[in-house]
């Protein structure tokens, strides 16, 4: 059976979803990133992430065209800038996001990156907001260990569903004190760019000959290996983007790979972990 996470509110979620970076940027791709994020829901890849950033909204409006009559189907994940996300100016960005995505409700919300806003004026209109009807749930993206504290003591703050930060096998930094303390307070991790970004970094993992040599083995890809290592973590879930029905279609197999101790001692030997604290990655 494919891997699930324990969302809040007893929920099950897959855990790989769809992301949706760099989509709703060129017109001539948009036919082809709805049919991905459709053949995602097809294949199980329930949650849909996406933000007002992202193509200055023009992402969201493709996933409104994705979830069209399959609302009901979606686990659906925006995020509010910094700068919007106080008093009047976040309902105001979430009453418009929810009109690019044609629907009335968000099953979570989150601040995509710490700005001046004080964290105590976010949870309060995240609060506002569930009352409302217009979220299920909030949460933060790219808040470190000592942010994710700082929340913690905010009224309200524990309500928090979830952390999105940047994670893959070339990115560990997280390991040293926010995932574990994430796991302690059974607070699930969103894992972006879990296959890292395209660029020097991305290639050196596709072609590294440890992760190509274990992927031959398995009959898998590469890419497939690294988001089977990101979800083998407890309460990691992965939202890699993906404009094609193929390459949906590789991301939906990686749920059904299953690393052995072995393998993963491989794989992380190859790219170790930081051993001390290090500034959390964010692109």
């Amino acid at each position: 059976m494919a891997k699930q996470i324990l969302f809040s509110d007893s929920q099950l979620l897959p855990a790989i979803g769809q992301g949706t970076w760099y989509m709703g940027e060129h017109a001539a791709h948009h036919t082809d990133e709805v049919n991905a994020l459709r053949a995602g829901i097809d294949l199980g890849l329930t949650l849909i992430d996406t933000a007002e950033m992202y193509a200055n909204g023009s992402a969201e409006k493709v996933v409104g065209e994705a979830i069209s009559g399959r609302r009901d189907e979606v686990f659906l994940v925006s995020k509010v800038y910094p700068w919007n996300a106080g008093e009047q100016s976040a309902i105001t960005a979430c009453e418009n996001s929810l009109k690019r995505l044609k629907t009335d409700y968000l099953d979570l919300y989150l601040l995509h990156w710490r700005g001046d806003i004080p964290l105590e004026e976010t949870v309060s209109v995240m609060q506002h907001l569930v009352a409302q009807g217009k979220i299920r749930r909030w949460g933060v993206s790219n808040l470190d260990y000592s942010d994710m504290q700082e929340l913690w003591n905010v009224a309200g703050g524990h309500e928090c569903a979830t952390n999105q930060v940047l994670y893959h096998l070339a990115s560990r930094g997280i390991e040293y004190d926010l995932l574990p303390w994430s796991q302690q307070q059974r607070m699930p991790v969103m894992a972006y760019c879990p296959l890292a970004q395209a660029g020097r970094l991305r290639s050196g993992l596709m072609n590294h000959p440890v992760l190509n040599q274990l992927a031959n083995h398995k009959g898998a890809t590469v890419a497939q290996l690294l988001l089977a290592w990101v979800i083998h973590h407890d309460s990691v879930i992965a939202i890699p983007k993906a404009g094609t029905v193929a390459h949906v279609k590789e991301n939906a197999a990686a749920l059904e790979i299953e690393l052995s101790q072995e393998e993963i001692e491989l794989m992380e030997k190859a790219f170790p972990a930081p051993g001390r604290k290090t500034p959390l990655d964010m692109v």
